[in-house]
């Protein structure tokens, strides 16, 4: 079974779901490591599915550094929602952190898919109450928590991340600078071996 159909009928609990009809508004794509599949300032016509690979979100501040908002991996979704739902240009950049293969949704397609197959609308309203979900309680943890607990609680619940995104990526992510990060793991990895 593909994977989007198996991620499909885990999140609904469906069984109900009619693969060839709904991998038919899609188109699938790879991308090679550091490749942006969206660039700040272009049309966000796209939504993205990871087959393969690691993606990140991220923008420029006025510093002129990259600040990471959101990673995905396989089985995960991305986008510049608001800019995807909006047909305004991106404000932020999409970027492959390996070689990546994705699903991709077009604007056109997803408002078409909705309409098609009522199922398909329950799937991403739960999509977008888990992403919500996530996304407050990474703001938590980062306001609440001391850093060496919050990275700690970050690498039991997504292992995956901190073994496969760089650390520079990562530290980002998670409002560290890549040395306290290093600094982080080293005495990690000390304290294991003690």
């Amino acid at each position: 079974m593909h994977p989007l159909i198996q991620h499909i009928q885990k999140m609904t609990g469906s069984r109900e779901t009619d693969e060839a009809q709904i991998l038919s508004y899609f188109e699938t794509k790879s991308f090679k490591k550091k490749e942006l599949l969206l660039e700040e300032g272009q049309l966000c016509s796209s939504y993205f599915f990871v087959l393969k690979g690691c993606l990140r979100l991220f923008f420029i501040d006025g510093n002129g550094m990259e600040q990471t908002m959101q990673l995905a991996l396989e089985n995960w979704w991305m986008t510049d929602l608001d800019a995807f739902r909006s047909g305004r240009r991106a404000g932020c950049n999409i970027q492959a952190l390996e070689p990546t293969e994705v699903l991709v949704l077009s604007a056109k397609n997803y408002t078409l898919l909705l309409d098609a197959i009522p199922l398909i609308e329950k799937y991403f309203r739960l999509v977008y109450e888990r992403a919500y979900s996530a996304s407050l309680s990474r703001i938590r943890m980062i306001s609440r928590m001391p850093k060496n607990e919050f990275y700690e609680r970050f690498e039991s619940l997504y292992p995956d991340f901190t073994q496969r995104v760089p650390q520079k990526v990562l530290a980002s992510f998670l409002g560290f600078t890549p040395e306290y990060l290093s600094e982080l793991r080293k005495k990690r990895v000390e304290n294991k071996h003690l």
